[in-house]
């Protein structure tokens, strides 16, 4: 009986921030994001995230959060980004 609670203390420290990331990113509302190069603020929401997904696989990247790319892959985004706005109308 002794062994056990250890085990759920350690599965409860392991599992516990995979959850609460989880949780929090399914709820999330969407955030503003500053494109440096054009000078604009773009919503991020499910559409913009699937989007960037979409050009890391074109550009065959793998995923990495928007945050934690160098600022040089971010403009590179948002200039295809603003390319493929500009197709769509």
């Amino acid at each position: 009986m002794f062994l056990r609670i250890p085990a759920l203390i350690l599965a409860a420290t392991l599992v516990g921030p995979l959850v609460a990331a989880n949780v929090a990113s399914a709820g999330a509302e969407p955030r503003r994001v500053y494109d440096r190069y054009h000078r604009d603020y773009h919503v991020w929401d499910d559409r913009e995230d699937r989007a960037y997904r979409q050009y890391l696989a074109e550009q065959h990247r793998r995923y990495l959060t928007y945050e934690r790319q160098r600022r040089a892959r971010q403009v590179a985004y948002w200039r295809w980004r603003h390319e493929r706005l500009e197709h769509e109308r």
